[in-house]
């Protein structure tokens, strides 16, 4: 049974018997805590925290799940992966364990001409947690599962929790037996890799306090409400269904490790150490396919590292299963083939996802280039030094900036007979992978934080938004928190946090800035809110400070925002649509947008793009969308389903979330977008906008930042102002500036030539009076002294080079000179054959330089460079290269 398949029969299966379907969300996760969806509850989570009323009673999903916290086990093991599938059927206050039981295995053991996945019944095994007397019956006495093959487990196996105080439960796991090819027999208590986990249950029926780890928690009571959260993995259905070993060999991954055995001729089982390389390609490339289509684009942060590190080290791997040429559009190409069926949107933005892949492997082709420089460089310096181990800091730099894999830096350091300090290495790795845990806890407390906002939330429900309509209006306070903590009055000078009941005030989301304003009290308090959040979903927090009386939960207020703010930002909204249309209708949509920022009179739009857009593109983009302001379009919005959306072709963000319901914001027969945002009603009140520019912010991601309406006048004015004392400078009209100024660029590029080429003479011409000051040491031919200030680096390097040249080359010869550049001390080193063979080696002698003007140098034996911050102790430096001379040579 293919991967689609098992995907079709469980939604169907579920929605048959109650549950609705709630499609898969982004990887992006919709949580801080979070950089991607490590689960298939996770977009249940503000449910099943009491966050949000659910919409439905029962519900059911196949969820998109990436975990990669044992990424360097990808491959050498056949359980480690990390993009998966999580099947799932939830339950908020429906039904509970029989239920549960009932449905799992209902849909396991039924017939596949039934509708079910037809595995036999005699192949299951139970865990139930230690005390769950309740499941274990519901599996012996109603189901009907013998006493021997359930096994009961403790807290560390079979009971979950999010891991901080909050909901939690014991867990029931189903377990298929796989035969003894795979171990001895015994249950899954006594062989996991034999006894294979497929579906989780967990019975949330309790609330749990504050604790460590999977186990050292107490358990506070139980919930008003129990809810039921099933998981079952995909891949690991399909690998039973299809009568396969592993993950790696099922229907999805098989057939990009058959592309990968294609380009490279390497067959997969051959050997273990390409099997390795061929099934972490297969893992590597499916999640970076998944990821980029659900809008990540590869980065040296967060998520976008994540899909950096997985990226390189699948086109690495490759690379060491003998591929030369460019793999990834190939790849790409069979995952969008294989699982565009149950993710069709992967093949609708095709072009955008190859584009960013691509761009990614450009660019790590590139910095493998840079990076095996900055290895050679290592590995010299390590040799020159006698050593025979490269520096486990080496290492980690070429890991960390050159996004060297540590196996990478290891093979290429033995070819040149160098080992690694890996236990430096590992360190290093370690002392940042505990920084990113201690981050990651620090963000998952921040759940205490919110627990004021979700009480205001349960006693007075969401704010009512009704700026769409108005600027002002009257609403009560229903919440106040001073300095972050819940308070029943606040008075002048405070700092504060307020909640209403109704809000003309726009919370900060979409890419649009908060809106600015006043809220004033009937008591004559007055508080200046200067910013809006909403910190759990539905309820906006007014940040300000008491400028006047005092402020108490429960008083009547009137709230007012400040509209020239709100009209400069909704003009910048408007515009922002107007870019991203007329982008996508220029490069076409491959520049789908990802993110945003609208401000008062500005705004700035990020889309993807694998390469910078032409001037004169940019130039076509920004005429279109003043055209449009000509037309003067209405500016409509309109709330629908999602679905309906969709057929009228309104464009989605990536990554963000959309509820079953969603606000269409439609600019005449020019845009339609999914927004929340605020808008002008008509495209003329926008007057005019002016892109200033577009750069690049990350991989295969442009920004273009713009003016609006005055400030985009105002902008044009300063410009027009400029170019009129340009024309009286050069004495031209504004069309011939751009000729006049690059031919007097010209002009002084040929003068600057000119005094280059004087200079390069003057400091050769006492390159003969040099040599001929060489002193004896030993044996050895030594030249020192100081050259006039404000010698260049390379001058001075030609300088000593041509000193070396004119002393006879059968004697030792050493030329040390120096000279200060922008008020820092500079030296350059070099010795001849003859004198190497003595063990003069001009690195050596330079960090000896280096190290008395206060600094540091280095290079090759025959030619080294080197600085200071102490100019003054030139001479010094001078004497300690002579000495070094006399006691080496």
């Amino acid at each position: 049974m293919e991967s689609a398949e098992i995907r079709r029969r469980w939604l169907s299966f579920f929605e048959e018997r109650g549950h609705t379907v709630v499609p898969s969300a982004s990887l992006i996760a919709d949580d801080p805590t979070l950089l991607l969806v490590p689960a298939g509850m996770v977009p249940f989570k503000p449910y099943f925290l009491g966050e949000v009323k659910p919409p439905y009673a029962r519900a059911t999903s196949v969820q998109k799940c990436v975990r990669t916290p044992d990424i360097e086990e990808v491959g050498k093991t056949t359980r480690h992966g990390t993009f998966f599938q999580m099947c799932g059927n939830f339950s908020f206050g429906d039904y509970f364990k029989e239920g549960a039981i009932t449905l799992g295995w209902e849909l396991l053991t039924s017939s596949v001409a039934d509708g079910g996945y037809g595995l036999d019944p005699e192949r299951l095994w139970v865990t139930v947690y230690l005390d769950d007397d309740e499941a274990e019956q519901i599996w012996r006495e109603k189901i009907g599962v013998p006493a021997e093959r359930i096994q009961r487990l403790g807290k560390k196996d079979n009971y979950w929790s999010m891991g901080v105080p909050g909901p939690c439960g014991p867990c029931s796991e189903i377990n298929y037996d796989r035969g003894p090819e795979f171990g001895v027999e015994g249950g899954p208590a006594v062989n996991d890799e034999r006894y294979v986990e497929i579906w989780n249950l967990v019975f949330m029926q309790f609330e749990r306090g504050p604790g460590e780890g999977k186990d050292d928690f107490p358990i506070l009571g139980e919930l008003p409400s129990k809810n039921i959260d099933t998981g079952l993995g995909l891949e690991r259905l399909a690998m039973i269904l299809q009568g396969v070993q592993n993950m790696y060999e099922t229907d999805t991954l098989r057939v990009v490790m058959d592309k990968a055995t294609e380009l490279t001729g390497v067959r997969y089982g051959a050997d273990h150490g390409s099997d390795v390389s061929l099934r972490v390609v297969a893992d590597h490339i499916r999640t970076s396919t998944m990821l980029i289509g659900d809008g990540v684009t590869p980065g040296n942060e967060g998520r976008g590292y994540v899909l950096r590190r997985i990226m390189r080290r699948a086109i690495r791997n490759m690379r060491l299963l003998g591929a030369t040429e460019p793999v990834v559009a190939a790849l790409v190409d069979v995952v969008i083939g294989t699982m565009g069926e149950q993710y069709p949107e992967l093949e609708t933005d095709r072009k955008r996802i190859e584009a960013v892949a691509l761009a990614e492997e450009a660019a790590f082709l590139k910095a493998l280039k840079g990076g095996t420089n900055i290895l050679d460089t290592a590995v010299t310096e390590t040799k020159a030094a006698g050593g025979r181990v490269l520096p486990g800091d080496k290492a980690f730099l070429l890991h960390d900036t050159w996004g060297f894999p540590i196996d990478l830096t290891l093979e290429m350091a033995s070819e040149q007979g160098l080992s690694v300090d890996e236990d430096g290495f590992r360190r290093l790795m370690k002392e940042q992978r505990e920084r990113a845990k201690a981050d990651a806890k620090a963000k998952k407390s921040g759940h205490a934080d919110l627990s004021a906002y979700r009480s205001v939330a349960d006693n007075s429900g969401s704010t009512e938004f009704t700026g769409y309509t108005t600027t002002e209006g009257e609403s009560t306070v229903v919440g106040l928190l001073v300095d972050g903590v819940p308070s029943p009055a606040a008075t002048e000078g405070d700092d504060v946090e307020i909640v209403l009941d109704r809000t003309p005030f726009y919370a900060e989301g979409g890419g649009q800035l908060a809106d600015q304003g006043r809220i004033r009290l009937d008591s004559g308090a007055v508080v200046q809110i200067r910013d809006v959040q909403q910190p759990v979903p539905g309820v906006s927090v007014h940040k300000g400070t008491v400028q006047v009386g005092e402020v108490t939960v429960g008083a009547s207020a009137y709230a007012a925002i400040d509209l020239t703010r709100r009209r400069a930002i909704a003009r910048a909204h408007s515009a922002t649509h107007l870019t991203h249309q007329a982008l996508r209708d220029a490069l076409g949509p491959t520049a789908a947008q990802a993110g945003s920022e609208n401000s008062p009179g500005r705004f700035r739009f990020d889309f993807g793009s694998p390469a910078a857009v032409p001037g004169t593109v940019l130039l076509d983009v920004e005429q279109k969308i003043n055209e449009v302001l000509a037309r003067e379009l209405d500016v409509q919005a309109e709330v629908m389903s999602i679905d309906e959306a969709k057929k009228q072709g309104a464009i989605a963000e990536f990554g963000e979330k959309y509820g079953e319901r969603v606000r269409v914001v439609t600019i005449g027969d020019f845009s339609k977008e999914l927004c929340g945002g605020t808008h002008v009603h008509n495209t003329a009140q926008l007057g005019l906008v002016k892109l200033l520019g577009e750069s690049s912010i990350g991989s295969g991601v442009r920004r273009i930042e713009a003016l609006v309406g005055v400030d985009a006048y105002s902008f044009l004015a300063k410009e027009h102002t400029v170019v009129a004392q340009l024309q009286e400078l050069v004495k031209g009209r504004s069309e011939e500036l751009p000729e006049k100024i690059a031919g007097m660029l010209g002009k002084l590029k040929d003068a600057e030539k000119e005094i280059e080429k004087f200079r390069a003479e003057k400091v050769l011409a006492a390159a003969a009076g040099l040599a001929g000051s060489a002193k004896d040491v030993r044996g050895t031919a030594l030249v020192t002294g100081q050259v006039p200030d404000g010698t260049s680096a390379d001058d001075l390097r030609r300088l000593v080079l041509d000193v070396r040249g004119r002393i006879s080359g059968d004697r030792p010869v050493v030329v040390a000179l120096f000279t200060t550049a922008g008020g820092r001390p500079l030296t350059v080193i070099a010795t001849n054959e003859a004198a190497r063979e003595r063990g003069l080696k001009a690195g050596d002698l330079v960090r000896t330089a280096a190290k008395t003007l206060g600094g540091g140098g280095g290079g090759k034996p025959d030619l080294a460079q080197g600085g200071g911050q102490n100019p003054e102790a030139i001479g010094d430096a001078v004497a300690a290269v002579e000495r070094l001379v006399a006691e080496t040579a």
